[in-house]
Parts: C-alpha cells; structure tokens; sequence
C-alpha cells in the first residue's frame, strides 16, 4: 500500500513522539510470550488474531498504520519495539539499505512454500532474506454508473469539470504523484526535480474535482453517494461493490499501480521466534483464504486462492498483461524530497 523520509515524516516522528511521551503508542520490550505487530488497518480479521492466540498461547500487540510514512515513523520512535511490521516494497528497500530489518529464519516457516514464486527475489531482496509477501494489489478507478454522465477508463478523464468536488482519491504521494508522472511522459519513478514538481502542478489542476483524499476507508464515501467516483485500493473497489451495486472498477488504460506489502522483522526485534511462528501461521492456507474473504486484496498465496470461492477469484482477476504493464514504486533515494515538496503544495 505506499518514501525514505523527508520533511512530512520529520512532522509525523515529532507527533508521535508526543503522543508516546504522553502515555500512547509504545509495545514495550521483551515480555513473556507475546508478539508485537504493526499492520495495516482493516487488513488482518480480528478473530484470526485471536485463533492464532488460542493456539500458540502468544498474546498479540496489534498496532495499526494508514501509511508507509506513518510506519516508518512508528518504527523509529525511541522506546517503540515492534517484532513484525508489513511495509511496501519500495520501503523495504530502505529499511534494508539503513540496516533496520533482521534476517528471517525460514525453517521457522515452513508455510512459506505456499507463496507463489513471481511474488519473491525481489532485487534489493533477491534471497528474499528480510521479506515474506503478505498480500498485493492495484489501484484502481472507481465510480458510481448513477452519478456519472461520461466515460471513465483512465485518469485523464477525472480532470472533466462534470467531476467537480465529487472525487474521493488516495492520499499517497507515490500513487498521485506517479499517476501524473505518467500522463506527462516521465517514469512514475523519476528522480528529476524539474518532472516531480509539474507532476505536482498537474495534480494541483485536480484539485477543483477532489473532495476527499482517503487511503484508509473511501469505500464508505462512495457506498453513500458523497462522491461520484474515486482512485482506491482493489479491494475497497470490490467492497465497495458488493454493498452498493451501481459502483463499477475500471483497471486505467493510461497507468496502473500495482503494490506488494511484505512481513519484516525490525532489527533488535525482542520476539523474533514469535513473529515467525505468526508469518506461518498467516500463509497457511486456510488461514490466508480467510483474510482474502474480509480484505479481498490481491493474494500471493496460491494455496490460498485455491480455496477462494468463484466469484471471489473473479473479483480478483487481473489479466497477465495487465500485471506485466503494472508499474511498482520503487526506493527514489534523496529525490523524495521533491516528491514532499510538490505533495505539500497539492495539499497546501
């Protein structure tokens, strides 16, 4: 789901560090059987937390983050000790490269054979050390065939006036930024100041048309009818559509997203046995097949999708050319201070 850190996570570590001194947001060190995990909202069911409790007898500290950036914060908040946490790809680069993650002991996790290989050996990763998939996805356009009177199937025809302030779109700079990235040309990985900021520019002619920017949950803005159409994650799209029948998912012609988050264990990590008895416990398949039914992402666990009910596998089908012209945001280095630079003067 999504930047090496720059001046909106200066911000953010500052924030949380209040918020810690004040009494919240800290796991603690080492205690007695327990786990503590930092995940992504609405992204693991509540009663697997708690199966996995009843059988292995480790409690679970489960911690919640809406971004890459608010992750990386976490993880660097002094008296913080996290034993897993589930970044993007691109974050795992420089977790790695910083010297933040501890190897992963794969006797521990003997369900790893159950991941599909292309989601594996990733290139700053490649002996996929310090990584474990959890789930994949697109980022998709999502409208309501009620409230719309044009065609949308890329994201130029967003920018249409019709649209005025009825977008819900997410609040992530790598997807937004890389969106217009594309639309003028240039890599939606670029490192070139003089493109990331007429990105910004372009974005900022969006801006009479979106309402809301909502990674967390903007599935509910276009269930209820507050906004007219959306850029969203697969799987609110797929949520979206099952409770509100006139929302429809187009896959971009002009640039589609794709993401992969992973498990990784924080270096110091004072429950790293735990934290792989959990990895294995989540790929089992029965296991993995249930989160995909709640949060129906894209799955690497092939053993898993095999369990998938039909029309939940529908919901998911992404065609191989469309995954192999998916673009994945990668680790830009010291260029992602134009990247917060031109998303602050979006969002100014």
């Amino acid at each position: 789901m999504r930047k090496k850190l720059g001046m909106l996570m200066i911000v953010a570590i500052l924030a949380l560090f209040i918020a810690t001194g004040c009494g919240g947001g800290s796991t603690g060190g080492k205690e007695e059987n327990v786990v503590n995990v930092l995940n992504w909202s609405e992204y693991l069911p509540e009663n697997l937390i708690q199966q996995f409790e009843e059988e292995t007898g480790i409690k679970v500290n489960y911690s919640t983050i809406s971004s890459n950036e608010e992750l990386l914060a976490k993880l660097n908040v002094g008296n913080a000790t996290y034993d897993l946490a589930v970044p993007s790809t691109y974050f795992i680069e420089v977790l790695i490269n910083e010297g933040k993650l501890e190897k992963i002991n794969k006797e521990n996790i003997p369900n790893l054979k159950n991941i599909d290989e292309k989601f594996l050996g990733w290139d700053f990763d490649p002996n996929d050390d310090y990584s474990v998939p959890y789930m994949w996805g697109t980022e998709v356009i999502a409208y309501n065939e009620d409230l719309v009177d044009i065609e949308i199937d890329e994201y130029k025809d967003l920018f249409d006036p019709s649209l005025k302030d009825s977008l819900v779109v997410l609040d992530d700079p790598r997807t937004m930024l890389g969106a217009m990235l594309e639309m003028l040309g240039y890599s939606t990985n670029s490192t070139s100041e003089e493109e990331i900021m007429k990105a910004g520019e372009e974005l900022r002619k969006l801006m009479p048309n979106i309402k809301a920017f909502d990674s967390d949950s903007p599935k509910n803005l276009l269930v209820s009818g507050e906004v007219k159409a959306g850029i969203v994650y697969g799987a609110e799209a797929a949520l979206a559509m099952r409770e509100n029948p006139s929302i429809k998912a187009v896959i971009p012609k002009d640039f589609l997203s794709l993401w992969q988050d992973n498990f990784v264990i924080p270096k110091d990590a004072p429950n790293k046995e735990n934290a792989e008895k959990f990895i294995d416990f989540i790929l089992r398949p029965e296991i993995s097949k249930e989160i995909t039914m709640d949060y129906p992402y894209h799955n690497p666990n092939k053993a898993a999708l095999e369990l998938l009910p039909e029309d939940v596998r529908k919901e998911l089908e992404l065609s191989d050319e469309d995954y192999e012209r998916g673009l994945h945001a990668v680790d830009v280095g010291q260029a992602i201070q134009y990247y917060d630079r031109a998303w602050s003067e979006v969002k100014q």
